[in-house]
């Protein structure tokens, strides 16, 4: 972090040393938006993380650390300008397990398999005025964003017709689990073949305050705080599972399937947030 800080004022050194002084550069292009301008920003952490220190950030760090979203304005004037905030994720992995089975009645090895997938979406819009009469803006307004999200984990076991080894099969849940526990309850006669959590609606409206430096014609970085409420709300998930075990009612073992029907939840609170420092890279058109 502290590299990627010297980068930022070594790039804001070096604009205003090299540019001309004043709101027009040596060709005469204007500095500042104007009225009947759009912008275009994302976040410009990971490629200052990458110009300082020659390191990109993997997509994991990215997706637990980022709001991911594509930010757009449209300026009514010098002064005011209209926000929109969009994100459309989709994402799956998938991850191969790979039993041994030599103690086991078969031979070979027999391959599980773990897929995941998630999904969010969202949307934001709001208002945004503007103050200074140099590079170095300030701005303050308010917004209101609305997000959807789901994700769901499945599993497909190479011993589709049980569940336990004692029965001469390949193993149980929890012989290999992934990383994760696929005994349902800690029954590991009972594992996990879908985890469908419950869908999430998320309400967010907030003010905010930040800065922006214009280091070249119509383009910037800028740096925010905000505050505000923010609701969430979790439906109801289902986990489908089967047991090798007698069923009510028959004398032989064989796989019962079943659903089971996990908790909602939500949540409310007022706060700040960005408090990681966010820096959002801005272009003006």
């Amino acid at each position: 972090m502290k590299k990627t800080v010297l980068f930022v004022a070594a790039a804001i050194l070096a604009s205003s040393t090299f540019a001309q002084d004043g709101l027009t550069s040596k060709k005469g292009e204007a500095y500042l938006p104007e009225a009947g301008d759009w912008a275009i920003g994302f976040d410009a952490m990971p490629f200052l993380d990458y110009a300082s220190n020659g390191n990109l950030p993997n997509a994991q760090w990215v997706a637990n650390n980022r709001p991911m979203t594509i930010v757009g304005k449209m300026f009514k004037d010098e002064s005011t300008a209209y926000r929109a905030k969009l994100r459309i994720g989709f994402g799956s992995s998938t991850q191969e397990g790979v039993y041994d089975t030599s103690l086991t009645t078969l031979t070979g090895e027999v391959t599980d398999e773990m897929k995941m997938s998630n999904m969010m979406i969202t949307l934001g819009g709001g208002i945004e005025k503007r103050k200074g009469n140099t590079r170095l803006q300030g701005f303050y307004g308010g917004e209101a964003l609305i997000s959807f999200g789901g994700s769901g984990t499945e599993y497909t076991y190479a011993d589709a017709s049980s569940g336990t080894a004692a029965a001469g099969n390949v193993h149980q849940s929890t012989q290999f689990d992934f990383g994760n526990n696929t005994a349902y309850n800690g029954n590991a006669n009972e594992r996990v073949l879908k985890n469908t959590n419950g869908s999430t609606f998320m309400l967010q409206l907030r003010g905010f305050i930040g800065v922006e430096y214009f280091f070249a014609p119509k383009i910037s970085m800028s740096a925010e705080y905000g505050w505000g409420l923010m609701m969430s709300s979790t439906g109801n998930g289902e986990v489908d599972t089967e047991e090798y075990t007698v069923a009510t009612g028959a004398t032989d073992f064989s796989n019962v399937a079943r659903k089971h029907t996990t908790g909602a939840s939500s949540s409310f609170g007022i706060d700040t947030d960005n408090n990681g420092g966010s820096i959002t890279l801005m272009f003006h058109f």
